[in-house]
């Protein structure tokens, strides 16, 4: 890649070619728990939060009647910094005011009071300070960020949006680094086979539901003569994938086969959602969908939602287990190049690839992503054969690119058209019979999606059908 298409397809703040495609997206802006008093105690006095997107300084705030609003920081009238506003009781009539001179302003954007102005003043009609709109899902604030008056897509069916909050529980951190080089560690189908390998396998019934980032400790699902398989192991034994890929409606369908025996293959099922999630599975119950949303060129927040298809979820365990490694209120990894990620040389002899802790792979990837530097220089890699999902992936961002650039439609989830279409996305991580990993897999997605209590058996017959039709 030369170094002008590495610009093109990194560079994302406003008047961009890259950011106008991403703005044709919803967005994650925050998740609801930024909300919590429990969790911010600010919050229980004032729930107003400055943010930056895409290298936009915005604000966004509840206001008296619950509804959520998101509008440009600096004030339609001298630029004074709105995250500082006074947020309106409902006795006081709602909104936010700006303290410089009183202006008050709607969720909406609507310029409701200036306070300062001669008595009859119609100036109020003719503000309007920027706003976008904002839609609540599975405990996360998404954000549309197109071009005023533009109509955002639907929004889409994924499971992890369609899920109750009793099966789903998101939380997020930051990574300091471009937001598709995150991406890109994110969708690499050979990349656990090293960077989260670990040397030992623990006992699969002392596993139970995953704490904390011990993905890959959970069993794959079927089993080598009668003996299930830890993901760790097979992952460790078997390093070389044959992967393959289809084009979905939504993205990318990754398909990485591990030969075990002549009889036995070992097949894994994820889902590259275009322009920048992912979709994997965490054990044969449940389900990871990350999104990478840009603060600007160099910082990049990931978002994860995890999606039971058995069982209620433990949401209080399972963020408590996650502040063990990334600090609130700004979800900050308290891992990072000044700690050098944790990196502990005894324990990458002994115990883990990478050496930087079982707990929570996580880092791990963090330390991927943040060690190429802010921006990577794709001009000085050498992309191999196992990166042909990598290769894919950048085509169609930059024919996207192009598109939008000519006043197309965005693809994927971006695209009204293809909505009917965007559901599931199933995954798998199992061992299944050589000659019929395809059916096998099927099958299991099959049973998984009906065994799922929240999904009425038309929706879960529907979403095996377009498995099977799209496969």
């Amino acid at each position: 890649m030369n170094a002008e298409q590495n610009q093109l397809l990194t560079r994302i703040t406003a008047g961009t070619p890259c950011g106008k495609l991403l703005r044709q997206y919803w967005q994650p802006a925050a998740l609801v728990d930024e909300f919590n008093p429990a969790l911010d105690p600010r919050m229980a006095i004032r729930p107003v939060k400055a943010l930056k997107l895409f290298g936009q300084d915005l604000v966004l705030f509840k206001d008296a009647s619950g509804a959520w609003g998101l509008l440009d920081r600096d004030c339609a009238h001298r630029g004074a910094d709105l995250s500082f506003g006074r947020r309106e009781s409902a006795a006081q009539g709602g909104g936010l005011r700006c303290p410089f001179h009183g202006w008050k302003f709607a969720t909406d954007g609507r310029c409701l009071e200036t306070p300062a102005e001669p008595t009859g003043s119609k100036l109020c009609e003719r503000i309007r300070q920027r706003s976008y709109p904002v839609i609540e899902k599975a405990g996360v604030l998404f954000a549309w960020l197109g071009d005023e008056g533009s109509t955002p897509p639907p929004f889409p069916a994924f499971d992890c949006f369609t899920a109750p909050a009793t099966h789903s529980f998101a939380f997020k951190g930051l990574w300091n680094a471009n937001w598709l080089q995150a991406f890109e560690v994110g969708i690499d189908p050979a990349h656990p086979s090293f960077l989260h390998r670990f040397l030992q396998d623990d006992p699969l019934d002392q596993i139970g539901e995953n704490p904390a980032g011990k993905q890959f400790r959970s069993a794959s699902a079927g089993s080598k003569d009668g003996e299930q398989w830890p993901m760790t192991r097979i992952m460790r034994e078997f390093a070389q994938p044959d992967i393959s890929f289809e084009n979905k409606p939504w993205g990318m369908q990754l398909t990485a086969l591990r030969a075990m025996t002549d009889k036995l293959t070992h097949v894994r099922v994820t889902n590259a959602i275009f322009p920048a999630t992912f979709v994997i599975p965490l054990s044969e119950t449940m389900t990871i969908t990350q999104m990478h949303v840009p603060v600007d060129d160099t910082h990049t927040y990931w978002y994860t939602f995890f999606t039971s298809f058995a069982g209620p979820l433990d949401r209080e365990s399972m963020r408590a287990q996650r502040q063990q490694f990334i600090a609130l209120p700004d979800y900050i990894p308290k891992a990072g190049r000044h700690n050098d990620w944790g990196f502990n040389a005894e324990e990458q002899m002994s115990t883990t690839y990478l050496g930087m802790g079982e707990e929570d792979i996580n880092v791990h990837d963090q330390w991927a992503v943040e060690s190429m530097g802010a921006i990577q220089d794709r001009t000085r890699e050498h992309l191999a054969t196992s990166d042909k999902v990598i290769m894919a992936n950048r085509r169609v961002l930059l024919k996207a690119i192009e598109t939008v650039q000519n006043g197309g439609v965005a693809p994927g989830i971006g695209d009204p058209a293809q909505a009917a279409m965007i559901t599931g996305p199933d995954t798998v991580d199992g061992i299944a019979p050589a000659g019929e990993w395809a059916q096998w897999w099927q099958q299991n997605a099959r049973a998984k999606r009906e065994g799922a209590p929240w999904l009425d058996a038309g929706a879960a017959s529907l979403a095996s059908a377009d498995t099977a039709t799209q496969s």
